[in-house]
């Protein structure tokens, strides 16, 4: 499978402020790959350094098999990016952004950019100070994905879209995904990951802890488990549960372990009621973080 992104022990430094420490991550071709963290833990930086936007201190970074620093105007050629922030040049009217943004590329991208701008239900007349932040999140969407390139960076990019619209969002990345290109999304927004990407990477104050499909790391934690009927649990199951609470005659408490050791302790308990359910994936992501 052809390699699109490949980090290896990638290192950023601010002085004595940390940036990113150790960021190793393989994106493929063909997928959608998400990139969770919470806010300041690296993700910026990391996508910054993958586009050459900052010098990197210390690993190595490449896309499409180049050098993210020696080659980067190459690399950029095939690429789509929004950031996190979209800033424009006051006085312009969006279509006049858009245009602009297509002829830095030196290419014709009117149709794609009419279908992008009603499918996001963008007025383009409207001057892009009088935007809204959601208005300029669908402007830099527009300016990502004109030119159709072959991988798409986007960085929080659903963060002041409204639901509708964040759907269509999503529907025209799993629609161009489907073309060939290839996304690399970074986000916050746990459930986002857990529903489109196929492969995430976990980065904790400036290193990933964590890559795997997104399957696998659901997988490896802990179970959601309620029991009703009894008033305590038995102390065996006490050393190994973890955020126990209790709700009326419900408790509720998340379980890692195996399974059979779980349904043999609670089979001697008079329950009523169990239920076992997949994590949330805030829980998951907890998980990874503790």
């Amino acid at each position: 499978m052809e390699t699109v992104i490949q980090t290896e022990h990638l290192v950023k430094k601010y002085g004595k402020a940390r940036g990113i420490t150790d960021v190793s991550l393989t994106v493929n071709a063909g997928e959608i790959y998400g990139f969770m963290g919470p806010n300041g833990a690296g993700k910026s930086t990391t996508i910054r350094s993958l586009l050459g936007l900052i010098q990197i201190t210390g690993g190595t970074a490449q896309i499409f098999g180049k050098d993210c620093t020696r080659e980067k105007a190459d690399i950029l050629k095939k690429i789509g990016y929004m950031p996190s922030e979209t800033v424009f040049y006051k006085g312009m009217k969006v279509k006049d952004v858009i245009a602009l943004s297509a002829k830095l590329r030196g290419k014709d991208c009117r149709k794609q950019a009419d279908i992008l701008c009603e499918r996001l239900r963008l007025d383009v007349d409207r001057k892009v100070e009088q935007l809204s932040l959601g208005n300029r999140k669908k402007v830099g969407i527009v300016c990502a994905m004109q030119h159709e390139p072959e991988l798409c960076i986007f960085d929080e990019p659903t963060s002041g879209l409204d639901p509708l619209i964040q759907k269509v969002f999503f529907d025209l990345i799993l629609e161009r995904n489907k073309e060939g290109a290839t996304f690399f999304l970074s986000s916050h927004v746990l459930s986002e990951v857990k529903k489109y990407c196929t492969r995430a990477a976990i980065i904790r104050e400036g290193k990933v802890i964590a890559e795997d499909s997104v399957e696998n790391l659901i997988a490896g934690s802990a179970r959601k488990v309620t029991v009703s009927g009894i008033a305590d649990l038995p102390e065996k199951l006490q050393k190994r549960v973890k955020k126990v609470t209790k709700d009326g005659e419900q408790i509720h408490f998340l379980y890692q372990g195996e399974p059979k050791m779980l349904l043999d302790i609670l089979h001697t308990q008079p329950l009523t009621d169990l239920l076992i359910e997949e994590p949330d994936m805030e829980e998951i992501f907890l998980h990874y973080y503790q």
